[in-house]
């Protein structure tokens, strides 16, 4: 798969990245530029620790799963724990992730993950501002914290100790005017240390993929609750494209309250955008 190289020059550039503080002056792709996010394609920063605890790494699953099958674009630093399970969970939901390196694309780092960014690369892409051979070095990864941040419309803190990484990120979105969420801990300290004093110093907390949708306001309440159908009462299976033609919903609304009912088990996803109703009522 061949890189490329764009400039903030460009048309390709990411209009979000253009107009963060000190945005990088260019970006060297593996995968396809049009899969960086832009508006209005709604993003997620998913970042934390690299030593995760079990409750970590599935808390950070079953955010980018959720997020992913809602549609939305999975940006986080293709690094050990937290970053990884984000990416994963992305991939695996069949959706769109973006790693964003602290060196180049020819050090990639690090070098156990080297198929992992592979796959990304084919459904969405992986990115550095730093030239191809750039090893990587301690003074690099904050940097490129910014560029995370950047690509996403919020930060999503999933266990991050006081001294983290993912708390520079945190920085950055605030620093670019966006959102910083967390996801507590179940006991103070340790891991949990920084995220608890993100959500101390005002941070919201987040527990699941709706909570997020939901703050965002992505999950809109639409005729879909509560509204009798106007689908026939007969029809079992149905796609995404079925309701927001029977509602006249936008696409990206219907999937996020689709999804909602997914997670309360009133609906099942049977393939691609397809699901089936698994009581009595087509949606309820």
């Amino acid at each position: 798969m061949s890189d490329v190289c764009i400039s903030i020059a460009t048309p390709s550039f990411p209009e979000r990245l253009s107009h963060i503080p000190t945005p990088p002056e260019r970006l060297w792709i593996r995968g396809d530029a049009a899969r960086l996010p832009g508006f209005p394609t709604p993003s997620i920063a998913v970042v934390g620790c690299r030593a995760a605890s079990r409750d970590g790494l599935e808390n950070a699953r079953a955010l980018a799963d959720g997020l992913a099958r809602a549609g939305v674009v999975i940006v986080s630093g293709l690094a050990r724990g937290i970053d990884a399970a984000a990416h994963r969970a992305a991939l695996a939901a069949g959706g769109c992730t973006i790693a964003v390196l602290g060196s180049g694309l020819g050090q990639l780092y690090p070098p156990e993950h080297a198929p992992l960014a592979e796959d990304i690369a084919r459904t969405g892409a992986v990115v550095s501002e730093y030239p191809p051979h750039t090893v990587p070095q301690p003074h690099l990864f904050p940097r490129r914290n910014r560029v995370i941040s950047g690509l996403a419309d919020a930060v999503v803190v999933v266990e991050a100790p006081e001294k983290s990484g993912a708390l520079i990120t945190a920085s950055a979105a605030l620093d670019q005017g966006k959102d910083v969420m967390v996801v507590p801990g179940r006991v103070p300290g340790g891991p949990n240390r920084g995220g608890h004093l993100l959500i101390r110093d005002g941070a919201k907390l987040v527990e699941t993929a709706v909570d997020i949708l939901e703050d965002m306001g992505w999950l809109v309440r639409t005729p879909l609750d509560g509204a009798p159908a106007r689908t026939a009462p007969e029809l079992v299976e149905f796609t995404v494209d079925e309701v927001a033609s029977e509602t006249g919903e936008p696409t990206a609304i219907v999937l996020a309250r689709l999804l909602e009912l997914e997670l309360a088990g009133q609906i099942q996803r049977i393939g691609f955008a397809r699901f089936r109703r698994v009581r009595g009522r087509m949606l309820t």
